[in-house]
């Protein structure tokens, strides 16, 4: 249990320190912007798709704790090159591994990594911010995503 105590932190320490995709994207298709005012994280959202619905870049830039971007920086890694749908079912899987510590099907490993989030309630919504922008931004919502009015 110490070990994958010990890998969680280092891959949460790793992507914090050197995130993937972090940039702001000129030109996105679709952009969303994702606020934790409890804790300070801001996150905004960039996405370019192809003509079938494929995400083929993804990218995110803002501040916040290691948890948050830790997520973020898994997330772009994971659905570059998804379909919108398929990019929804991972957010769907997520979002239940993180808040119950469990989900419905196979998730990739670095996603599995972060089911210890689910114990500490209190970065749960760290841990969700960017998907939850990266969803708005799917359905191409203006909206900024707020963790103290979103149903979370």
């Amino acid at each position: 249990m110490d070990d994958l105590r010990e890998l969680y932190q280092q891959l949460i320490l790793d992507h914090n320190h050197s995130p993937k995709n972090y940039r702001i994207m000129l030109e996105p298709d679709l952009q969303a912007e994702g606020h934790n005012p409890l804790c300070g994280d801001k996150v905004e959202i960039y996405l370019k798709l192809d003509n079938k619905d494929n995400i083929v870049d993804i990218s995110f830039y803002g501040s916040g704790c290691a948890i948050s971007k830790a997520s973020s920086s898994i997330m772009t890694t994971i659905l570059k090159g998804k379909k919108k749908s398929e990019a929804k079912e991972i957010f769907s899987d997520f979002r239940n591994l993180i808040m119950k510590g469990k989900s419905n099907r196979k998730l990739p490993e670095k996603l599995n990594m972060l089911s210890g989030v689910h114990k500490f309630p209190s970065r749960v919504k760290c841990a969700l911010l960017s998907w939850h922008a990266m969803i708005q931004g799917l359905d191409n919502s203006s909206e900024i995503v707020n963790t103290e009015h979103e149903k979370w």
